[in-house]
């Protein structure tokens, strides 16, 4: 029995992107508590375009020895929630390998008063860490550290406010 000839190349069906609505919505497999990632909160003033950044630095627990990685996000800010949705590791195109975890720095503007951060893994495992930001007094304040009520959530991120790294502009 001859095969039929193919009229053209198949279709190959594109990869669906999980947007952050989707993980959120998503039931986390039950799995024991491991922390995986660390967060670090604090201010940072750019010299070169003279603005002032609130940073949301993310680092894995696992450092790596081989290759340098990053990892990579999506971000969505609404009013005062921003969700960082944390999507896997890519390598960093650099010819100096150096040992150390995977990270991602996450620059905002204008954050002033309580915010929360909600950073979501692809199984939908959601920590939530919120910050009373006030830049003129040059302090912030971590008001709550929380993982939201769903079915089989877990500890998998641990935040601190990170005040040793603050930069500000030097006024004379």
């Amino acid at each position: 029995m001859p095969l039929r000839r193919q009229e053209g190349v198949p279709k190959i069906p594109k990869t669906r992107k999980k947007t952050i609505d989707k993980m959120k919505s998503t039931t986390p497999v039950k799995t024991e508590d491991s922390v995986e990632y660390r967060a670090m909160v604090y201010y940072h003033y750019d010299k070169v375009q003279k603005r002032q950044f609130y940073v949301l630095t993310i680092t894995t627990v696992k450092e790596f020895v081989y290759l340098n990685y990053e990892i990579s996000v999506d971000v969505r800010k609404v009013r005062d929630v921003i969700d960082v949705s944390l999507l896997g590791l890519n390598t960093r195109q650099s010819y100096y390998v150096q040992a150390g975890p995977a990270r991602v720095d996450l620059y905002f503007e204008d954050l002033f008063g309580k915010h929360t951060f909600n950073v979501i893994k692809q199984d939908g495992s959601i920590n939530s860490f919120t910050v009373d930001f006030n830049i003129y007094k040059r302090e912030m304040l971590a008001v709550d550290d929380t993982m939201p009520e769903k079915k089989n959530n877990r500890l998998f991120c641990t935040f601190r406010l990170a005040p040793e790294l603050n930069t500000f502009e030097e006024v004379f």
